[in-house]
């Protein structure tokens, strides 16, 4: 596989699996750049061409690792406003945008994640990678990725249970409300 096959493939899953863990548009879009450049670099290192992509998000991950060493920064995200809507097209943006809002309430919890367990909920449940691939990217074991996630998870149910509180609207839309703590 040469370098623009790689890239045209790729791209978007790593610029969507940078976004996602560091929550900046700038500081994603160096680290997209930079993550190509050492595979166009370290190419011909490769060894086993079935693996090559764990290899590149191996890259990524590391980079986002050295990315947050260097600017000790946490991760931001923003929310999307509410409107009443007037027709059933309206309706249906409404529908859309509560449900985005729903999903950006979930990820802005997540940054209250530890690195490593935010990591690993990235990985598998956004970016559909399996056990396997997450424990290569990550450099650990297919039963530490199995432990982390469930944790994970666990503590995001608890955050978001202490943070949010969920409750259908007239439309039977459920809605998370932060509780303001």
């Amino acid at each position: 596989m040469n370098y623009w096959e790689i890239y045209n493939e790729y791209y978007a899953r790593v610029r969507k699996f940078i976004l996602a863990i560091v929550k900046d548009e700038w500081a994603a879009d160096d680290l997209i750049q930079e993550t190509f450049v050492r595979i166009q670099e370290s190419l011909d290192s490769v060894e086993d061409p079935s693996r090559i992509s764990s290899w590149i998000f191996r890259i990524a991950y590391n980079l986002c690792q050295d990315h947050f060493r260097q600017s000790r920064k946490s991760p931001n995200g923003g929310s999307i406003g509410q409107g009443k809507p007037e027709s059933l097209q309206e309706a249906s943006i409404q529908k859309e945008l509560e449900q985005r809002q729903m999903g950006q309430c979930v990820q802005n919890h997540m940054s209250l994640l530890p690195e490593s367990l935010r990591t690993v909920l990235i990985l598998y449940d956004m970016m559909d990678f399996s056990h396997q691939e997450i424990a290569e990217i990550l450099g650990t074991t297919i039963e530490n990725t199995k432990v982390r996630l469930h944790r994970a998870r666990k503590k995001l149910k608890a955050i978001l249970e202490e943070e949010c509180t969920f409750e259908a609207d007239e439309r039977n839309v459920l809605v998370c409300e932060p509780t303001g703590k």
